[in-house]
């Protein structure tokens, strides 16, 4: 079959809770809309019945995939892992709490249309679309985080954090590959990478509403995350980059270690 026109990506650790909503929900907008899509489900090495949910879905719905993990690697992990494996023209990830609406992934795609090659969904663009607003504690360690990552590595948006990301499938191939940061961190890395290489990136209002099952926390996380910028300027400054940039003249090595894709034989 031919590639499809857009892959959604959904990283999925422990989610048993909420992933037959959203599996529900991305569906039936795909349905709706017409979209010529897949859906990937990345599953973390969940501990729960995440991937068995995902599984039954899948004996009934032939445009649903899941991929599993070696064990626990974390989001930035998953979110590569999905985006180097999906076929699609357009390829996105989006958070498996939907805080973002899968509709309004359209303004994602609009902008990838009007010739960007990475569109990022933004929380602060227009603070009006923000249907459930974060507590003041997260509102306020959320600005700290973005004001870090403009002064640290130059970002010039408002929402680097957005769980909900586009791109050209070759921008996407080309950045996740020289991608480090496997945890929460991921988002200004891949950013960062993206505008090293001179790529286009739009950012985009979209609506928003803050789910409290949110699994982040400030403090510990956060204080990972500074490490991980960190990080990030270091392999900039030495040069690490500039040589993975290089090395893609020859992309046979500089791929996402194999995972376990579960296919529709498996889960019927």
């Amino acid at each position: 079959m031919p590639p499809p026109r857009l892959s959604i990506v959904i990283p999925a650790y422990n989610e048993s809770a909420r992933i037959e909503a959203a599996l529900a929900s991305v569906l039936a907008c795909v349905d709706a809309r017409s979209w010529d899509a897949d859906i990937l489900v990345v599953d973390d090495g969940s501990t729960d019945n995440t991937p068995a949910i995902v599984q039954q879905w899948m004996a009934s719905h032939p445009r649903l995939h899941l991929i599993q993990n070696p064990g626990n690697r974390g989001k930035g992990y998953s979110v590569r892992n999905g985006l180097l494996q999906s076929s699609g023209d357009i390829v996105m990830f989006t958070d498996a709490d939907l805080s973002a609406p899968i509709e309004e992934a359209e303004r994602l795609i609009a902008a990838i249309d009007a010739g960007a090659d990475v569109a990022i969904g933004s929380r602060w663009l227009d603070k009006q679309k923000q249907t459930v607003h974060q507590p003041l504690y997260r509102r306020f360690f959320g600005r700290c985080f973005n004001w870090v990552t403009r002064k640290v590595m130059g970002l010039p948006f408002k929402d680097t954090q957005c769980g909900f990301k586009a791109f050209k499938r070759d921008a996407a191939q080309t950045i996740f590959r020289l991608q480090t940061i496997e945890r929460w961190g991921f988002d200004p890395e891949i950013l960062f990478i993206a505008r090293k290489l001179k790529y286009t990136i739009v950012e985009v209002p979209v609506t928003w509403g803050h789910d409290e099952r949110s699994r982040i926390s400030y403090l510990k996380d956060g204080t990972q995350m500074l490490k991980e910028m960190g990080q990030i300027r270091t392999n900039s400054v030495r040069g690490r980059y500039d040589e993975a940039i290089a090395a893609m003249k020859d992309t046979s090595k500089m791929v996402t270690a194999p995972v376990e894709r579960v296919d529709h034989a498996e889960a019927s």
